[in-house]
């Protein structure tokens, strides 16, 4: 076979090896690769929410803390998470690559997890145990058992900074999109990556969580260390196949340094004229396969950084695609601001709903129990039947009228997301009076312990709304944020989902402690350590308030959003051109 024959086997998208050399199609990337990230991506899921899922039990069960003291240490330690990516991102990028960064952290991860599980099974490190049902009369747990286990926790912290931003990233690594076959099989790469993450996060829920509360936390965290350990070698066993991208450099720095041009020439006299202004030459950006971005009339004082005055170092002058490029990003972040409060929301799952759920009557046979924790699942279970009726029925349905290919756009998809929210808290909060009346009404308020005459199941709703909401909400969030993001800054889009939900954990503990405190001045607190005798319905309708005041926001900051330009490729443009002059020579 001729080298006509076989055409060039080497990718077009700059991708190399570990050795910075070209790779061949034939060898590297493409199926070949992404089996083993599918396959790690479900172990790590099933190892992560195998601790994040029932965390909130085990710091009420065995370190004796109360609800809003355990609520808030597994809020902070799941936003501290969600913006640790931000350091993995800023490495991988600038420094060492994503493969490296993600190998190096995912060491640290599996030590974190190591730790994580002695803590929990080596006597003397674990938390003495404690059997009667008030907190305040166990033995208090020791600082060094407190220092090794929340130790332990920001450590896996710190390592799921440096994996998370990466393993999404180098799946889509192994396709090239210049080649139409590959680009059809990224967007099943990417259905097969979200099944193996939900097969993850569903094992953990039920089968992690039914370990954990029914035979034993050693056991219980044993298991997800073991799945992390797995991941990791299998993820290693791909290494001859995968294909890798160069360090381009931090979409932050960029960022910083035309924010720092702009200041450094507040006082120079504006121009008008374009010319004045420094732009590369367009074969420079066909060389790097991007494209140049013109200037647009948002965030004008930012233009001054790519003003042409004399300097010409990085932190002086930038061009005019770099300041649009900014531009872009900075137009994005009263967005991000309106989904903290739904972020907030979603906190609640893993904390007070569980709480909620350890009060009723948990028994659905005679020798079988659902563990509070496992209701989760059914968020996942209703996520999933929302995004396929969403895509199958919705957008097929509502595509008629409105003529746009989604549907809606993204933004009223998040719209419809928050009023979802402001729905769910409203259930919510009525649910919890029920529960309250039921306690009320068989005498049972001030017993500390004991379990209502009231099925678990009760809780439903607001898990199933949950699932609902980010069907909606989520999703259009992590596709908004990618889609108008520059096409150099594409991780950093995909970041602000992430920073997203992790301030929304910071902002939930803030809430909870300062709605806790200000409410025990004033009499019944709001949220004690027995439900029974807090008014947890109160503080959901204050939610639901908040969801309402912030969807009001959301509207304020979508009728003054300025969307992406759209850039038209070069290549589109030639086909274009070809077509017209096929037309043409038909005539």
């Amino acid at each position: 076979m001729t080298v006509e024959e076989v055409g060039d086997d080497h990718t077009q998208d700059g991708t190399v090896d570990l050795r910075g050399d070209p790779v061949r199609r034939s060898i590297r990337g493409r199926w070949k690769a992404c089996s083993f990230l599918v396959v790690y991506e479900a172990f790590e899921r099933m190892a992560y929410f195998g601790i994040s899922s029932n965390l909130v039990i085990y710091m009420t069960t065995k370190l004796h803390q109360g609800t809003v003291k355990s609520s808030n240490n597994v809020t902070n330690w799941v936003g501290t998470v969600y913006l640790t990516p931000i350091l993995g991102a800023y490495i991988a990028d600038a420094h060492l690559g994503r493969y490296r960064t993600f190998v190096i952290f995912s060491t640290i991860y599996f030590l974190g997890m190591m730790v994580l599980t002695l803590s929990v099974s080596i006597p003397g490190i674990k938390p003495p145990e404690c059997s009667t049902a008030n907190a305040e009369d166990c033995e208090k747990t020791s600082v060094l058992q407190l220092a090794v286990f929340f130790g332990a926790l920001y450590t896996l912290a710190i390592g799921t900074g440096g994996t998370k931003p990466n393993i999404s990233t180098i799946g889509a690594d192994q396709f090239d999109e210049t080649d139409p076959k590959e680009k059809v099989q990224k967007m099943s790469f990417f259905n097969w990556w979200m099944f193996s993450i939900f097969f993850g996060i569903l094992f953990a829920n039920t089968v992690l969580v039914y370990v954990q509360d029914n035979v034993g936390w050693g056991w219980g965290y044993g298991i997800p260390t073991l799945g992390l350990a797995v991941s990791i070698l299998v993820f290693l066993f791909g290494t001859p196949y995968y294909r890798h991208k160069l360090p381009a450099g931090s979409a932050f720095m960029k960022m910083t340094r035309v924010i720092v041009a702009s200041f450094r020439k507040a006082n120079a006299p504006m121009a008008r004229d374009l010319t004045q202004f420094h732009e590369l030459p367009s074969m420079e950006y066909e060389r790097k396969g991007t494209f140049p971005i013109q200037s647009t009339k948002s965030l004008r004082f930012l233009d001054r950084a790519s003003l042409k005055t004399g300097t010409t170092d990085q932190w002086n002058l930038c061009t005019i695609t770099e300041v649009e490029e900014t531009k872009q990003m900075l137009n994005m972040l009263p967005v991000m601001c309106a989904t903290f409060v739904p972020s907030v929301m979603l906190a609640q799952v893993n904390t007070l709903f569980v709480k909620q759920g350890t009060t009723l009557n948990a028994r659905i046979a005679e020798n079988f129990s659902i563990p509070p924790a496992s209701l989760a699942a059914f968020v996942t279970v209703s996520f999933l039947v929302s995004i396929v009726l969403y895509d199958r029925r919705f957008v097929k349905l509502i595509r008629k009228f409105t003529g746009n290919p989604r549907g809606i756009t993204l933004l009223q998809r998040m719209g419809i997301g928050i009023i979802i929210h402001i729905l769910l808290m409203i259930v919510a909060c009525f649910t919890e009076r029920y529960r309250l009346k039921v306690a009320a009404d068989h005498g049972l308020i001030h017993q500390k312990g004991v379990k209502l005459p009231l099925t678990i199941f009760v809780l439903l709703p607001q898990f199933v709304l949950m699932g609902i909401a980010d069907a909606f909400l989520e999703v259009a969030k992590l596709e908004f944020f990618y889609d108008q993001a520059p096409d150099s800054m594409k991780s950093l889009g995909t970041s602000y989902s992430l920073t997203s939900f992790g301030i929304g954990n910071f902002l939930s503990s803030f809430l909870l402690s300062t709605v806790s405190n200000i409410t025990k001045k004033r009499g019944r607190g709001w949220i004690l350590n027995n439900l029974n005798e807090s008014r947890l319905d109160y503080y959901y309708l204050f939610f639901a308030l908040l969801n309402f005041i912030n969807f009001l926001f959301f509207l304020v900051v979508v009728k003054f959003y300025v969307h992406r330009a759209q850039v038209t490729h070069s290549l589109d443009v030639k086909e274009v051109e070809a077509k017209v002059m096929g037309v043409e020579e038909n005539e």
